[in-house]
């Protein structure tokens, strides 16, 4: 098992593989063609490892989502924004799974978007009007991409057309 503990050493191979058939490999192992030759000096310790204390741990104040793939939290890590809200949820969902699953990205991304429609909301709730157009970046669209951001807004006033007709048909089947 891994852990923080482990040295390079625990990687490397007994046996020599054949690397030969892998298009650029070994590009780098000739000192005559690399860039940085005579500048560098080459002790080849880089492939030892290096050896250095683990710093203090950081100490936990608020929740931290950790991967399932890590025995202990990181040394450091950040709590700026601490899991809260709906996001939060998405995102405590989302680590119960493995770093390599669409099970752990996609609501990550879903995440992202929920909160940023929450930071919205919040802002109007404090009283605070976002200027949604400059925070999106629009305003540099427009004078670099005018073609592309005018099919994305006619994209996105058709998508919105539809759903307050479908939502406003349904009242009146409703009724």
């Amino acid at each position: 098992m891994l852990t923080d503990e482990t040295k390079p050493s625990d990687f490397k191979r007994s046996e020599q593989a054949d690397h030969s058939q892998i298009k650029g490999w070994g590009i780098d192992a000739d000192p005559e063609n690399d860039p940085v030759y005579p500048m560098k000096k080459r002790t080849n310790e880089e492939h030892e490892g290096y050896a250095w204390e683990r710093p203090q741990q950081q100490p936990e104040e608020v929740e931290i989502l950790q991967s399932v793939e890590r025995p202990n939290l990181t040394a450091v890590f950040g709590t700026a924004s601490p899991p809260e809200g709906i996001n939060g949820a998405i995102r405590k969902f989302a680590f119960r799974y493995s770093e390599s699953s669409y099970s752990r990205w996609l609501p990550l991304v879903l995440a992202d978007r929920v909160g940023a429609v929450e930071g919205i909301i919040d802002d109007l709730k404090n009283g605070h009007l976002p200027n949604i157009f400059a925070e999106r970046g629009w305003g540099a669209e427009w004078k670099y991409n005018k073609k592309n951001f005018l099919l994305k807004m006619a994209a996105a006033a058709a998508v919105t057309a539809v759903a307050v007709t479908v939502l406003s048909s349904k009242k009146k089947n409703d009724d």
